[in-house]
């Protein structure tokens, strides 16, 4: 019985050790990154699309004005959103990781922009729905990939510290 336990022990501590291990708990804290980003995100959306309804409607500011006011107030409560939630663990905050953040987020913002430039006045497809499924549609999955992208690597790259070992920590789990 004893010889038993030892070799389920044994058994249980060479599964544990093996490679799979490691790839399933990297696989759920990126699992983690982008639930926390994506909510982040949405929220900053949130913010934006509030805002500038707002400032169009009973404000009365032009549409430029409104945008750019609510673009500002979307990345400051993403930035604030990844910066408390999903990057947490990081030690990199501050005045200069807020402006990498925001001009990763106009290079995303730029990105969409350009979707747009090549649908319409490159390729011809010039209807209001096309421009929507290029702007709204492609343009901000690229733009999504982008700021994912330049927020991990740009942005919060600072050591991550934590009892899990330095992955990054999410506000979801």
């Amino acid at each position: 019985m004893t010889e038993t336990v030892a070799t389920e022990a044994a058994v249980t501590e060479a599964v544990a050790g093996a490679p799979v291990a490691p790839r399933l708990t990297a696989r759920n804290g990126l699992a983690r990154e982008l639930l926390g980003f994506a909510t982040a995100g949405i929220l900053a959306y949130a913010a934006d699309l509030g805002l500038f309804v707002w400032l169009r409607g009973p404000v009365g500011l032009d549409p430029l004005a409104a945008k750019a006011l609510a673009f500002v107030a979307g990345c400051s409560v993403a930035y604030a959103g990844n910066a408390l939630g999903t990057y947490r663990h990081t030690t990199t905050r501050g005045p200069r990781q807020y402006v990498i953040f925001f001009a990763v987020n106009v290079a995303g913002a730029l990105l969409q922009l350009l979707c747009i430039a090549v649908s319409h006045y490159g390729l011809g497809f010039t209807s209001q729905r096309a421009d929507t499924v290029s702007g709204a549609g492609i343009g901000m999955a690229l733009a999504t990939v982008l700021r994912f992208w330049g927020t991990r690597t740009l942005v919060f790259r600072g050591v991550r510290g934590g009892r899990d070992g330095g992955r990054v920590g999410s506000w979801t789990g």
